[in-house]
């Protein structure tokens, strides 16, 4: 059907409003009454064009928690981890040892044998064959469904392909797929249509790059071409080919709310990686809904969400992020005498990244045939019960100014251990209004509450007009009118000193008769920018380096154009722009400005973005080892980089550069040379320094990862700046692979 056209101001008016269309470069085009994020009409395959995407729409950060699962071929063996398929062939392993001893040596009982099906040792006939319930089987994807809603889940979905490059739907492009073999079944479109029908967004994994990229490292050369496709042998160009080809077919058949991928994505050639996205954002833009794109590597310019694995950052982090956590320490799939995190394990792990910005997709491993372990079902259901009672201070919330409180530390990279909480721990999250602050305790406290964050030399409680724990009943609550405020924080009188119901977590619900109040003081490190709705810091969001449109800001809780006074802090500048998506006048910030009425442009920022100061220099940190980014001095181009103990040296200090593309120049200030990755690929590769030539060796990406910590990614090799761990005065800067390591994060202050 035709569609009146927008003007920009109907379409400000209507982002305003808090309706929602898309405006980018001119192309204007209404969304559906329910998607809250603008973008682009069509996107070309160009990382300017993909990086307009809107990252996390907005029913994404509001639906907090997802599954998904590791199921496959590789559940079949159930030994060790979905990594079998690459360790059985790998000599002396116990991988190996155990298929030489239940299967046979791997050349003569190879992996595909769980595809086709063969007999093992003993005469038992082995093949990844689940059969539907409906034909005498145990696989139910409806029961599955079922059980995600009961778990809390809002969106959810399958691996649909993982490194052993088994697809799992109806495949014209790799004939190694469930409906051609094994199964004889399109699982994916089976799992898709049960998750949809219970209302749940759905969710794809996608592995593949790895299986070409290093996964079957130990296995034969295959002669046979279509044994080749599985294993990953076709050479460089093919399997790159075949790399997008798969992900088209995804789109095209199961039409995915979220596709997630999975490392080695930097090692796949720009321009595939950029025909992905766009091919995804435009079958989206038809299908007029908002998707959401998520990396670990090689997707960072293309309007997509970061996620860590099983980890998350130690402190509120932008923008919106996700982590992938599983189940189980052991294994993302099934195998026998598989172990499983405990129920508060995971929950307080979901609260703890709920607080600081983020989402959780948790895995599950059902068994081959299908059949989801009773201890699964338990940990799921746990989660659900909760999430069922006080999903109110979850779900459709925002983070708040700080993430929590309390002695248990969560986070700090990838690869963290979900802890559970304890009562002296506080996770705080707020409704999107700006008006309810939920303070969620991770066990009861007792008779007495404070909370600490909430001190009178800290916030101004004036506009505090209620105070209530949220009761065990859905859409119940228990009031708690005795509370006083004083240097040590928030007292609040609990209903008693025993807790009133049996629960994992209680929350207390802070309503306002207007905005939160500003936060201030603490030993959190404050944001590089804040922004605020009334003049003198009243009403506000924290903004960390990066680009800003007005849906960005609404979704931060700035409505457009009501921006009225301003923070900056050292080494940091703000540029506001009078239109939407960076256009129309500008004002440049460098410093605090309590009213904005006397600069003459209150309330008329609609986007803006926050850079450093290029005119500032800085001191680049080491987090681990806190020595700074020294260039040596006047040292001759190619020279290495190094750290040393600050002195204040100019060989010290550095002007950190926008460029205006995502990525910045960083400039010594004795020797004038920037640091250089010089298209050293690999971990370990030396970081130098040269004079500036523009080239891409030559610019970095700077992401903050929670706390005004960043990662300093290279554009040529997408390595980024490693200190090398606790190491001495004169080392080395290295560049490695992002694994979330306090080694690769750097703070950025003024010098």
């Amino acid at each position: 059907m035709s569609r009146p056209p927008l003007t920009r101001r109907s379409l400000l008016a209507a982002i305003g409003a808090g309706g929602a269309a898309a405006a980018v470069g001119g192309l204007l085009r209404p969304l559906p009454v329910r998607a809250a994020i603008p973008g682009p009409s069509s996107y070309a395959e160009t990382w300017a064009s993909v990086g307009q995407h809107p990252a996390a729409a907005e029913w994404f950060q509001d639906a907090k928690f997802g599954i998904y699962y590791h199921w496959g071929v590789f559940s079949v063996p159930a030994f060790a981890n979905e990594w079998y398929p690459r360790n059985m062939y790998n000599p002396g392993s116990n991988e190996n040892n155990h298929h030489r001893n239940t299967y046979g040596d791997p050349s003569v009982w190879p992996y595909h044998n769980f595809i086709n099906g063969a007999n093992d040792r003993s005469g038992r006939f082995v093949q990844f064959a689940p059969r539907l319930r409906s034909a005498g089987g145990n696989f139910d994807p409806a029961d599955w469904a079922q059980l995600f809603v009961d778990a809390g889940a809002r969106f959810a979905g399958p691996v649909a392909e993982h490194h052993d490059g088994f697809s799992m739907w109806n495949s014209q492009v790799n004939e190694w797929n469930s409906v051609a073999r094994g199964p004889r079944l399109d699982l994916l479109r089976l799992h898709t249509d049960a998750i949809r029908a219970r209302g749940l967004k759905v969710f794809v994994a996608m592995h593949h790059a790895f299986n070409f990229t290093g996964f079957y490292q130990w296995a034969p050369q295959q002669s046979d071409p279509s044994l080749r496709k599985l294993y990953g042998q076709l050479g460089t160009a093919a399997q790159e080919q075949l790399w997008f080809d798969k992900l088209r077919e995804v789109i095209d058949q199961a039409q995915p709310d979220v596709i997630w991928q999975d490392f080695d994505l930097a090692r796949i050639s720009e321009a595939q990686r950029l025909r992905f996205l766009a091919y995804y954002y435009n079958r989206a833009v038809a299908w007029d809904k908002e998707v959401v794109a998520t990396y670990k590597d090689g997707l960072e310019r293309g309007g997509t969400v970061y996620d860590y694995e099983r980890g998350g950052p130690a402190a509120l982090r932008e923008p919106y992020w996700l982590t992938d956590d599983s189940i189980s320490s052991s294994s993302w799939c099934y195998t026998t005498g598989i172990g499983y995190y405990s129920v508060n394990q995971m929950l307080h792990s979901l609260i703890d990244r709920v607080s600081k910005n983020g989402n959780m997709v948790l895995n599950i491993a059902p068994m081959a045939d299908g059949t989801i372990p009773a201890g699964q079902r338990t940990v799921l259901l746990g989660m659900g019960d909760y999430l069922r009672r006080f999903g109110e201070s979850v779900y459709a919330t925002r983070a708040w100014t700080t993430h929590g409180e309390g002695p248990t530390q969560m986070g700090g990279g990838s690869f963290t251990q979900p802890r559970a909480g304890t009562a002296q721990d506080i996770r705080f999250t707020r409704s999107k209004n700006n008006q309810v602050l939920y303070a969620t305790v991770l066990g009861w406290p007792g008779s007495s509450l404070t909370i600490t964050t909430l001190s009178s030399s800290r916030i101004n409680l004036s506009s505090l007009a209620g105070v209530q724990l949220l009761d065990s009943t859905p859409g119940g609550y228990v009031n708690l009118p005795n509370r006083t405020q004083d240097a040590g924080g928030l007292r609040i009188t609990m209903p008693s000193a025993g807790a009133p119901f049996s629960a994992s977590a209680y929350v207390v619900k802070l309503t306002f008769t207007g905005p939160i109040p500003t936060l201030g003081g603490g030993a959190t490190v404050s944001a590089p920018v804040s922004v605020y709705q009334n003049t003198g810091y009243d009403g506000g969001a924290n903004l960390s380096v990066g680009s800003y449109t007005a849906a960005q800001l609404q979704s931060a809780g700035i409505g457009l154009r009501t921006i009225s006074s301003v923070r900056v802090t050292a080494g940091h500048q703000l540029i506001g722009y009078a239109n939407d998506n960076f256009s129309g006048t500008s004002w440049t910030f460098n410093s605090d400005n309590a009213d904005l009425r006397n600069t003459g442009n209150n309330d008329a920022i609609a986007s803006l973005r926050v850079t450093f100061n290029p005119a500032t220099y800085q001191r680049i940190t080491n987090v681990t080892n806190g020595l700074a980014l020294d260039s040596g001095g006047n040292v001759a181009a190619g020279s290495p980089l190094k750290q040393w103990s600050w002195d204040s040296s100019s060989n010290l200090q550095w002007q950190v550069v926008d460029l205006g593309n995502g990525y910045h120049r960083i400039v010594n200030r004795t020797n004038g040379m920037v640091v250089d990755g010089y298209g050293l690929t690999g971990n370990g590769a030396a970081a130098q320094q040269a004079p500036w030539n523009g080239g891409n060796n030559q610019q970095w990406q700077l992401t903050d990862q929670g706390n005004r910590r960043y990662r300093i990614a290279n554009r040529t090799t997408g390595l980024v700046l490693d200190g090398g761990g606790q190491v001495a005065s004169g080392s080395p800067v290295k560049q490695w692979s992002w694994d979330g390591s306090t080694n690769l994060l750097w703070t950025i202050t003024a010098a």
